[in-house]
């Protein structure tokens, strides 16, 4: 797996005062896990912004701290946004070991055609597009491959169990949890079927107007 890498540099600034540095175009970020201390650091914005899309919550980034040896494997664990421009005003990196198992959010990545959608009218219904999965840092999938092109009528489904995946890493939901399924189109209901439903409405209403209209004659 190709690591993307980064340099943070040591932040002073903590607080409300933060604001300072995010109108210089420079982002606040905290590094934690494992046995360090968690650090105060930052970056440049515009570095943030080439490399969350790459990494996004599931691809290990290795993290280089100006002024402190050697680098750290993390996962990006929390982005915060500004509630109106939705910049990037704060990350979380989450430092851990490459030894051990962790725990990532991997996006479902959906492939081919569906017959029972390109023939027979139907409709794909997506029920996932991301799993929870455990696998060691440098083995964790960028995406986990869903091929629809098996859904070829509307009785057939992918649920958890039927998705390949490495067996260094698990799948932590149910096997029997749906994915993905066709749901058929939509019946119209028949010319004639409609009209006579109709036509026995108009009867019920005319009928109830005729016994109304009988029992004002008997109380005059």
């Amino acid at each position: 797996m190709d690591v993307v890498s980064v340099k943070l540099l040591p932040r002073e600034i903590t607080g409300k005062k933060v604001i300072t540095l995010r109108r210089k175009g420079v982002t606040p970020v905290h590094m934690y896990g494992g046995d360090s201390p968690a650090l105060a650091l930052q970056v440049d914005a515009p570095t943030l912004r080439r490399i969350l899309p790459e990494v996004g919550t599931n691809r290990p980034l290795s993290v280089q701290v100006e002024g402190k040896d050697g680098e750290d494997i993390c996962f990006v664990r929390d982005i915060q946004h500004h509630p109106v421009t939705d910049e990037v005003i704060h990350v979380d990196f989450f430092r851990v070991d490459v030894s051990k198992t962790v725990t990532a959010e991997v996006p479902l990545e959906f492939v081919g055609q569906a017959p029972a959608v390109r023939t027979m009218g139907g409709t794909l219904i997506h029920a996932l597009n991301s799993l929870e999965v455990e696998a060691l840092p440098m083995r964790m999938p960028e995406s986990i491959i869903v091929d629809v092109s098996v859904l070829d009528d509307f009785e057939k489904a992918i649920h958890v169990s039927d998705l390949n995946v490495s067996a260094d890493v698990t799948i932590t939901a149910a096997p029997d949890e749906l994915v993905v399924r066709v749901m058929p189109p939509r019946k119209e209901e028949e010319p004639a079927a409609a009209e006579a439903a109709e036509g026995a409405e108009v009867e019920v209403i005319s009928k109830g107007k005729d016994e109304n209209d009988e029992e004002e004659d008997e109380k005059k």
